[in-house]
């Protein structure tokens, strides 16, 4: 199939792009990577009037330490993120996770800010971003606006940007040293995982968060509770989650995926004890 037809800006400066954002609003489509984007609109399930390209837009892309915040930009490429030592050092969890990503050939075009703004629930960075506590920046012709990783995702493939809004990056916490966990069941390697599970444990507390089981990632509280005490945190699930359901992973084998994902990242936090 081919995309319903689309207008096309290439804006060459953030300031450029954040009026023509402000000027059509909802009629704008930001493309970054496009992996996810383009397929979409081939189909026709993304029909977009403006098609609003960032690859021009300099300074998207950087990945530096800002005092104890590793900020990584929204156009930064997966491969990039996956092999910068910096997030080797500070966020350990993201280069488990960037590993799980698609391929090769998709890692290289695929940007860091796409898939959070994307919200795929199979997609390893959101969950990433809620368990590392990120908060993300959004930039618009009003000015930037902090939005906390769990509160940014609401639901299936739906976020808190506003239609005038770009993101512009993610700050992390540094954690250096700490015990990160992450695994994922998919049918083949760099399938979209039926589910997977993401966990960090910082100085104050253990966070985690599930992909592919919800429609949003987010924290359990109880559970993370449930972990620092030495109880029995598995058990929790079955009254906690809400499980997606499909032909190809129906609802109660998501379930049995997480409490076996969650089992396996308990065997690794004991291991790092």
């Amino acid at each position: 199939m081919t995309p319903a037809r689309f207008a096309y800006a290439r804006p060459a400066t953030l300031d450029e792009a954040l009026a023509i954002l402000a000027r059509e609003g909802e009629e704008a489509t930001p493309l970054a990577g496009g992996q996810s984007l383009l397929p979409m609109m081939a189909m026709r399930v993304a029909r977009p009037t403006l098609l609003l390209d960032l690859g021009r837009v300099p300074g998207l892309d950087r990945v530096e330490l800002a005092g104890d915040v590793l900020r990584i930009g929204a156009m930064a490429r997966h491969a990039a993120v996956l092999a910068h030592p910096l997030v080797a050092a500070e966020a350990p969890l993201l280069r488990l996770a960037l590993r799980e990503v698609a391929h090769p050939a998709i890692r290289n075009r695929g940007t860091f800010g796409g898939s959070l703004c994307l919200a795929d629930p199979a997609a390893e960075l959101p969950a990433c971003a809620v368990t590392t506590r990120a908060t993300l920046v959004l930039g618009s012709a009003r000015g930037e606006r902090r939005v906390a990783a769990e509160a940014f995702f609401r639901g299936l493939y739906a976020t808190a940007r506003r239609s005038d809004e770009l993101l512009l990056r993610a700050e992390i916490p540094r954690a250096p040293g700490h015990a990160p966990s992450f695994g994922e069941v998919a049918r083949r390697r760099g399938d979209y995982a039926m589910a997977g599970l993401a966990l960090v444990k910082h100085a104050d507390t253990t966070c985690l968060s599930f992909l592919g089981v919800e429609a949003a990632p987010r924290r359990l509280p109880a559970v993370e509770a449930a972990l620092a005490a030495g109880e029995d945190a598995v058990a929790l699930l079955p009254g906690l989650l809400d499980p997606l359901d499909s032909p190809e992973a129906p609802a109660a084998y998501r379930l049995h995926l997480a409490t076996v994902l969650l089992r396996r990242a308990i065997e690794v936090i004991r291991a790092a004890a």
